[in-house]
């Protein structure tokens, strides 16, 4: 058995161009998340400034303003946004995927650290940026 996706759904406070903007444009994406040179252009190739350094990236799929898949890093990874249009309020639902089997250790430079242990901790970092960064970010609440 595989190591389990990671799926978060919140509900904005923003119009679904609001989101949008703050989870597929460059500057959207370093309010809330990390330093990129994203373009929303399927087969782009971009690069976030991790913590841990430079991670390449891939647009998968962008499908303005309902959602955005791009590949992330070199353990094959695959990131989600499905936006759903509530009027004055948008769904979002991240998925995160391409985990190896839980006890695999993940190639990249973070921790030495198996599937299960990164998903885990990413699980949690994505309930903070999500429900924090882009929640503040897109609903004005930003300091």
């Amino acid at each position: 058995m595989g190591t389990p996706e990671i799926r978060k759904e919140i509900t904005l406070n923003a119009n679904i161009n609001k989101v949008w903007n703050a989870v597929a444009t460059s500057e959207g994406i370093s309010s809330w998340f990390m330093q990129n040179d994203f373009q929303p252009t399927e087969g782009h190739e971009f690069t976030i400034q991790s913590p841990f350094g430079p991670t390449a990236c891939k647009v998968v799929k962008i499908e303005e303003p309902k959602e955005v898949v791009l590949t992330w890093g070199e353990a094959g990874w695959v990131v989600s946004f499905e936006l759903k249009d509530l009027g004055d309020k948008t769904e979002v639902t991240l998925v995160h995927s391409g985990w190896g089997a839980p006890d695999e250790k993940i190639p990249g430079p973070g921790p030495d650290m198996t599937n299960l242990q990164i998903r885990n901790t990413m699980d949690m970092g994505w309930e903070g940026l999500l429900n924090n960064g882009l929640r503040n970010v897109v609903e004005g609440l930003r300091l």
